[in-house]
């Protein structure tokens, strides 16, 4: 009788939210969820799921690909991660923290697609610029060219944290730590820093999820904005795990701010690996067919460009 009370009660609670949550709560989120994000420095592994769903860390809609999982160690140089595996709901994998220090774990997508046609029929191919020129013929017409920097990630310290593996790449939006992502304390003020593409993010929407949604009545976020320096602060309400969503302001014809990366086409940080149901479920792959689009079309030389970030960060007891 008290379990069945207990998931009326849940049941009752989720209702509850669909009715007052604005539907950017429901669009799909695309995140990692590490078992833990701070350990002794005795070799111990992390285990870390991948999924897009609708609720924050809860598996209910697609697994994320794992073709473009990328794993840095605290030296700097790439770890093999290891028991990959990919179910109907989530992804997993495990990383073995052989070195003292910080690992950045990312799901990372950099890429180019473009449609075009030739006579009536309409090709689609994915890439880089360079490889698309060769591929798309002189006498292609209607050609739309798109690009997509997503980035979902989280950090995980053995030891003593360390810098070494947050250093950015300068492509696509980063996290450029003021405050370590493994240094976070419930009632403590927290400042990140963003760029994008190795300039500062500024003006960018960021919003700040605490876990545990499905079950509460409200959402409970944190909505605010990069300064001119790419920078937010953040005063944690309670610890638990986070999630953190960065999106650029919003672009003529893009659906949304920052496009996939916003609550336009994909969902609020839809994201890389964010990037939304399908994109997430084959990463690496032509895109399926669709309607002909109707925004920006773009070019080789300035395509139209959608990015998102996406940011799983656990918070400590006071």
């Amino acid at each position: 009788m008290k379990t069945t009370t207990l998931r009326v009660r849940a049941l009752t609670l989720a209702a509850a939210a669909a009715l007052v949550l604005p539907m950017a709560a429901h669009a799909h989120r695309s995140w990692l969820l590490p078992s833990g994000t701070i350990y002794s420095a005795q070799q111990p592994w992390v285990s870390v799921d991948a999924a897009v769903s609708n609720d924050i860390f809860y598996y209910e809609h697609n697994a994320a690909g794992l073709d473009n999982l990328v794993v840095i160690g605290p030296d700097g140089k790439p770890v093999e991660a290891q028991n990959q595996s990919k179910g109907r709901y989530r992804s997993m994998f495990d990383v073995k923290l052989d070195q003292q220090g910080t690992y950045r774990l990312a799901l990372v997508n950099d890429s180019i697609t473009a449609s075009y046609k030739v006579g009536t029929e309409t090709k689609r191919v994915r890439g880089t610029a360079e490889s698309l020129a060769k591929e798309i013929p002189a006498n292609a017409e209607d050609l739309r060219v798109s690009q997509s920097q997503n980035r979902v990630e989280t950090f995980v310290t053995s030891g003593k944290p360390s810098t070494e593996a947050l250093k950015p790449t300068g492509r696509g939006i980063e996290l450029v730590p003021v405050t370590h992502p493994n240094d976070l304390v419930a009632g403590e003020t927290a400042t990140f820093r963003f760029i994008d593409n190795g300039k500062p993010a500024a003006g960018y929407s960021a919003t700040v999820i605490l876990a545990g949604l499905r079950y509460r009545s409200e959402l409970g976020e944190i909505r605010t904005e990069t300064d001119k320096n790419g920078e937010i602060k953040v005063k944690w309400p309670a610890a638990g795990m986070y999630w953190v969503n960065i999106a650029p302001p919003r672009a003529p014809g893009a659906g949304g701010p920052g496009g996939q990366g916003g609550p336009g086409p994909g969902g609020p940080g839809a994201g890389g690996p964010g990037m939304g149901a399908q994109a997430a479920a084959a990463p690496g792959t032509a895109p399926a067919a669709r309607p002909a689009p109707t925004g920006p079309a773009g070019t080789l030389a300035e395509p139209v460009r959608r990015s998102g970030y996406s940011l799983t960060l656990e918070v400590l007891p006071n």
